[in-house]
């Protein structure tokens, strides 16, 4: 009988996930004490299963090697950029994994925070709080610019919802969808033009060492200073100490990273700004992308 392990938390608490994978594997170890898996503790966790499923534990060359018994994972989430590819297929290991299942729960997120950014609400809801009663006036999603940077399945989606809206899009990405963008009324873009045109950026791009800090502080420069920046995938291609400067100093109106290059993040400047605001990593969270995503975890096996 094939030993199949789940290293993902969320995916062990989802009865409804469970039970479907037992169904096929009833030799599954579950990850029951919700701890995160690194290191040498992730190793003994994988030793003695042939399979797995991850999301976000760091695979390498030298976990491979230590676990030779392990011969497929299967990925619980869309991005790869924790798993070493080259060192995986050296070891013989084959990957499952399929793009986009969350991508509606990201969209949908990238949208939230755009009104509450453009509408002040974060700094309008502290106000409240501390006894102060005044209107903030912000502006509207509805048409403005959005420059959406990476356009794969969650930048394609997102794309699609705005139309509703009647924004303006942009797009950025090193490969051409000409079709795509003619059927939904997006304009292709270079990065630089995007980020001096947009009143919204939103990032939708893996992390690799093209995209690292690709956001950088003369980059953000570019930016209006009334624009607003959105980070709903990954950690790394922002520079955040330039960030925070420039949110600080009123270059740039607002920011929302639900992803760090450090999670938790660790800078309480930039956490406690008032235009800045800050999710635990949630944007493929919502009910719906859990199962999505679990369930197409368990075919990758």
């Amino acid at each position: 009988m094939i030993r199949v392990v789940v290293c993902s938390r969320s995916f062990s608490r989802h009865p409804v996930l469970r039970q479907e994978l037992r169904d096929r594997h009833p030799d599954t170890t579950f990850n029951d004490e919700g701890r995160v898996l690194a290191g040498e503790e992730l190793i003994r966790f994988l030793k003695g299963h042939e399979k797995a499923i991850t999301a976000l534990e760091t695979l390498d060359a030298g976990l491979f090697a230590a676990v030779p018994e392990l011969t497929a994972v299967s990925k619980y989430g869309v991005g790869c950029d924790t798993i070493d590819l080259d060192a995986m297929a050296k070891a013989g290991v084959r990957l499952g994994w399929t793009g986009g299942t969350n991508r509606r729960s990201v969209s949908e997120l990238v949208i939230s925070f755009a009104v509450q950014l453009l509408r002040h609400l974060s700094q309008a809801r502290a106000e409240v709080l501390d006894g102060v009663w005044r209107q903030h006036v912000g502006r509207q999603l509805s048409e403005r610019t959005v420059g959406i940077v990476g356009c794969g399945h969650v930048g394609k989606d997102l794309g699609r919802l705005l139309r509703a809206f009647g924004c303006k899009v942009l797009a950025h990405d090193i490969l051409d969808f000409p079709d795509f963008y003619a059927e939904n009324g997006i304009e292709p873009a270079g990065l630089e033009e995007l980020l001096r045109q947009s009143d919204v950026v939103t990032l939708h791009l893996p992390l690799n060492e093209t995209t690292a800090s690709i956001l950088s502080a003369e980059r953000l420069a570019l930016m209006k200073p009334d624009a607003v920046l959105i980070n709903t995938a990954r950690g790394g291609l922002v520079d955040e100490e330039a960030l925070k400067g420039a949110l600080k100093d009123g270059r740039l109106l607002g920011a929302a990273f639900d992803v760090f290059a450090t999670e938790p993040p660790e800078d309480s400047d930039l956490l406690n700004l008032p235009n800045f605001i800050v999710s635990p990593h949630i944007g493929g969270s919502a009910e719906e992308a859990v199962l999505s995503m679990g369930r197409v975890a368990i075919e990758g096996l």
